[in-house]
């Protein structure tokens, strides 16, 4: 099955920047999509950024356009997520994910999952 590591997360200042990454191997779909999912205490799974397969359409949610950036190269089982002006609001449990069935947005429809990594901000 494929597998995915995240790496990166910590604790910043508000205003200050992170970028994590995604290693994936395994499996005969690493290079599908990727993409970044978000969930902070008490709260639903939520989008963040999403790459299709090679390279050439990147989406984001609104709330981090303009601050976050996705980008990698499948060929290389990586991806990066670099987040800058970070707030916090921001903080919560970052994971990646692979290989969407349907809509990019839809947690339910990403088929792999790395096991998170943290991002706190403080004010």
């Amino acid at each position: 099955q494929v597998q995915l590591a995240e790496s990166g997360g910590g604790l910043v200042k508000a205003g200050g920047s992170l970028r994590l990454s995604c290693v994936v191997s395994g499996g005969p779909f690493k290079s599908q999509p990727k993409g970044w999912f978000r969930q902070a205490p008490g709260k639903e799974l939520e989008f963040v950024a999403a790459i299709s397969s090679n390279g050439a359409s990147k989406y984001y949610e609104d709330s981090v356009k303009g601050r976050f950036t996705i980008s990698g190269d499948s060929a290389q089982n990586i991806v990066y997520l670099q987040m800058n002006g970070l707030q916090p609001e921001d903080t919560a449990l970052y994971y990646c994910a692979a290989d969407p069935e349907g809509s990019y947005r839809a947690a339910s429809d990403w088929h792999f999952w790395g096991q998170g990594t943290q991002v706190t901000v403080s004010s």
